[in-house]
Order: C-alpha cells, then sequence, then structure tokens
C-alpha cells in the first residue's frame, strides 16, 4: 500500500497540498504534529479503499511500533540498566520508528554513544589500559598485542605495574610466547624515558597500567602523572557485570584523566550489560573493543552499534550477518 505525506506549516496548507497533488477525492489517513517542528503531518490515499487498508496498515504498525519500544525496554531493564538512561534509549528507539526490536535498539544505541575501535595496524600515539585492579587490562594488553601481531605489525609492550605481585610475570608469559620484549617502567620518568627511546621503532605501543582505586585522589594523580609523562591515549577497561551506579562513577573518575574510549572485557561471563552501558554514559566514552573470551588469540573484536543490540537482545545465530556474528564466534573459541 502506497501512501503520501504531506508536511506544511499549517493544516490549511497541508490540506491545500494534499489537493494540488492527489486531487478532491484523496482520503485522508491520519494528521500528527509534524516531529521537531511546529507544524503539522498528513497522511493521504486517493482512493477510498486505499484508504481503508491504509487505516489497517497504520494500526498494525502502530501496535509493531509499540511492541517493539517495550521490547527494547525490556531489554535494558533485564541486564540493569539506569533507569533514567533506559528511558533515553526507548526515546530514541521510538524516535526511529523501526519495527525490527534488534535494528530499533541498534538505532537507539548509535544516537545515545559513540563507537571507536582501536586501531590494529598503528597508531600515532601509544595506548595506555587504566582501570580498577581486577579489570582485565593485562590480558586486554596481551590480546591486542596479539591481534596486531598477527597482522604482521610491529608491536610494543610496556608494563608500568610495579604494585601486584606477579604482574610482571603474567604479561611477560604472554609476550613471550608472541616473541615480544615485555619492557618494564618504574614511574612517569621511566615511562617518558621508554617512550621516546622506541619512537619510530613500532607500529603499535600498548602499555599495561597498575590496577588503582579510582575514588583514591593518589591513586588517580599517579596515573595522570603517568599519562601526561608519555603523552598516551588511555583506554578504561572495564569488567562487565557489577553494579550499575558503581560502574557509573568509575567511568567518570577514569574520564576525569582523559579516558575517551571504553573497552569492555569478560562478556562471556556474564549476563548483564547494564554496567557497561552506565560506565560509558557517565564517562562520555565511546564504546571500542570487547573482549569474550580468556584466550589471548581470540574473543576480541570492535564493538558497534549492530553488534552490541545482538548482546543486548540475543537471537538464533542464523539470522545474525556476517558482521554480527564475533559474539558467538568468540564464545566456541
Amino acid at each position: 500500500m502506497k501512501l503520501k505525506s504531506f508536511t506544511a506549516p499549517t493544516m490549511a496548507e497541508a490540506m491545500e497540498m494534499v489537493r494540488q497533488e492527489l486531487g478532491g477525492d484523496a482520503i485522508i489517513v491520519s494528521t500528527q504534529r509534524a516531529a521537531g517542528t511546529k507544524g503539522v503531518r498528513i497522511t493521504a490515499a486517493l482512493e477510498p479503499a486505499d484508504a481503508d487498508l491504509a487505516i489497517t496498515e497504520m494500526l498494525e504498525e502502530g501496535t509493531e511500533s509499540s511492541a517493539t519500544v517495550e521490547a527494547v525496554r525490556k531489554a535494558l531493564t533485564d541486564h540493569g540498566t539506569p533507569p533514567r538512561l533506559i528511558d533515553r534509549l526507548v526515546n530514541a528507539a521510538r524516535t526511529a520508528e523501526i519495527n525490527d526490536p534488534h535494528l530499533a535498539c541498534a538505532a537507539a544505541l548509535e544516537a545515545g554513544f559513540t563507537f571507536a575501535h582501536l586501531p590494529e595496524h598503528g597508531a600515532p600515539r601509544p595506548f595506555m589500559l587504566v582501570g580498577p585492579n581486577g579489570s582485565g587490562k593485562s590480558i586486554a594488553v596481551a590480546k591486542l598485542a596479539a591481534r596486531s601481531v598477527l597482522k604482521q605489525r610491529q608491536v610494543g609492550v610496556i608494563t608500568c605495574d610495579n604494585i601486584r605481585a606477579g604482574a610482571v610475570e603474567q604479561l611477560a608469559a604472554f609476550t613471550s610466547i608472541l616473541e615480544i620484549d615485555l619492557i618494564r617502567a618504574r614511574g612517569p620518568e621511566s615511562l617518558a624515558r621508554i617512550v621516546e627511546g622506541t619512537n619510530g621503532l613500532f607500529d603499535l605501543i600498548l602499555i599495561d597500567s597498575p590496577g588503582l582505586n579510582p575514588f583514591k585522589q593518589s591513586d588517580m594523580d599517579y596515573l595522570q602523572a603517568l599519562i601526561e609523562a608519555a603523552d598516551v591515549e588511555p583506554i578504561l577497561v572495564m569488567a562487565a557485570g557489577g553494579d550499575a551506579m558503581e560502574a557509573a562513577e568509575i567511568g567518570e573518575a577514569y574520564a576525569a584523566i582523559g579516558a575517551t574510549r571504553l573497552f569492555a572485557a569478560r562478556l562471556d561471563t556474564t549476563r548483564r550489560l547494564g554496567a557497561v552501558l552506565a560506565c560509558a554514559e557517565a564517562g562520555q566514552m565511546a564504546f571500542c573493543d570487547v573482549s569474550a573470551s580468556p584466550h589471548v588469540a581470540s574473543g576480541i573484536a570492535p564493538i558497534s552499534a549492530i553488534s552490541l543490540a545482538r548482546l543486548l537482545m540475543p537471537q538464533a545465530e542464523a539470522t545474525m550477518t556476517k558482521d554480527e556474528t564475533f559474539w558467538t564466534e568468540a564464545n566456541a573459541s
């Protein structure tokens, strides 16, 4: 059924547009306020029979749209997303006017967040992975290094973690397999000298930072000193799951020291992603990559609005596109 819609500043002007294009036999199917304006929007059909069918279709579409929005709301609620963020994303889904729940959710996520994955081939600045103790920074460094090494890139790995027992040895075990020398920095000045000395030697430099308390000012001051000393880009590593309010406060704390991208880890061991969404929103961070496997050589992928929507609203693998199957592939590794 083909319908024709007309938008104008006033009802009279819209009706005149209908008469000029469809003639005096046109049937008005619906009228509504035009989105984002003070005008009106009229939908019309030429034949009475068409109008009857149009009314039926519009009623069905309205039902589908409402069901879609509620499906998005239920998914976000089930994931423990904060109510205020749910309302914002649901409004975006409603505005998108898409009947497919996954695509509506993706449209809402696209409107509410940004997505900027980490480069695999090279970057002008080193990346420092930061986050609370136990968030998965070291394994994330190893995974990112492995991904680039497998693409025949020269990767430098530096650790600043001189606090956690066995931290250096753990990362060294991974870099040894990758045939990468692990470089150890013992503070801001040491890190600055190392980064300067490696200038031009690597396509990509990854730095593992110590797990510090985001709510302890002295810890964050030290992390800020590391970041500024070597002019690195901090990437927040957040383990999925946990309390959404706590995650939001962590996001704010790391945003204050310059983190603008969020790496979501341990997606294979959690069922609720509301905390990750809350962290990204509170810190105004872009989603970059995700980890969904304990294996270094697999289970890592860039994240997009559609793939995040698939995680929030799972469906049969057979209906996924190639770009959307990373979650299944990661869990199968």
